[in-house]
């Protein structure tokens, strides 16, 4: 690593070496790119990546100096190797559905399933029945003889079935 002055530190002059070329190897940086950074993605917002998929090499090479002249003479496998050398995938092999919802709802589906079955579990077997004091009959009872004692609802609710005369339920 050549030391170059500057008003930078030295670990920020280290940390812009690693993060910009020398991380590429030997790919051709061939534009932009997403965020003008020196990295490779499929994308279909972003079509033309900052940097070639593969690393020259002398296979490669001899294809590029070949692809400068007339390209009637390259072959379809040649042509292929070109496009493979620069970019990974093409659009409809990045683009095409992977089903990855499927394990996704699935394990959801799962989760949701056995917190479901562990509350079961947990309710019935372990938990002590931890119910308030107005769900016993004698509360409810109650409850219901205070509302006929101050006659709630008189004209089509609870308190019009019942006979305050006969202290009963009207018949």
């Amino acid at each position: 690593m050549v030391m170059l002055k500057s008003r930078f530190s030295p670990a920020i002059r280290y940390a812009r070496t690693i993060t910009n070329r020398c991380r590429i190897g030997t790919r051709d940086v061939v534009g932009y790119g997403h965020n003008g950074g020196y990295n490779y993605k499929d994308d279909p917002h972003f079509p033309f990546p900052a940097i070639r998929f593969k690393e020259n090499t002398r296979d490669i090479a001899a294809l590029r100096q070949k692809e400068c002249g007339d390209w009637k003479m390259l072959c379809c496998e040649e042509k292929k190797a070109l496009y493979r050398a620069s970019f990974c995938q093409t659009f409809s092999e990045f683009q095409h559905p992977t089903h990855h919802w499927k394990i996704v709802i699935g394990g959801g589906l799962f989760f949701v399933s056995w917190v479901f079955w562990h509350q079961m579990i947990y309710r019935h077997f372990i938990a002590e029945p931890n119910w308030p004091d107005s769900y016993s009959l004698e509360s409810q009872m109650a409850q219901l003889r205070r509302m006929l004692e101050i006659r709630a609802n008189p004209i089509d609710g609870l308190s019009s079935l019942w006979d305050y005369d006969n202290d009963c339920w009207k018949k």
